[in-house]
């Protein structure tokens, strides 16, 4: 179950995937399979090849990408590694 993100930040999200931005959206996220996680970073870009390349970078396997047909396609950052990437890539302000 996704909450706690506000409707101008999933469009702004968006819009920077539909111009090609490496895009973050953190927000509050409980699901059993994750005990101890409560938050998620969907990282996205319309270029896959360019999602790809970015998540390659943090040792992220290319089928980790949640491809999606309205192409909001994304990585899924979670726990330990989740902290670790944002705090890499300077979004503190992501980290909660």
């Amino acid at each position: 179950m996704a909450f706690g993100i506000s409707k101008e930040e999933l469009r702004e999200w968006k819009r920077k995937i539909d111009e090609g931005e490496i895009a973050f959206l953190t927000h509050y996220w409980l699901d059993d399979r994750f005990p101890g996680s409560n938050t998620v970073t969907k990282v996205g870009c319309h270029d896959l090849h360019e999602l790809e390349k970015w998540g390659g970078q943090y040792g992220l396997k290319k089928e980790w990408i949640h491809i999606r047909k309205d192409g909001y396609s994304h990585y899924d950052l979670i726990g330990p590694r989740q902290k670790e990437i944002l705090a890499q890539e300077g979004l503190n302000h992501h980290i909660w």
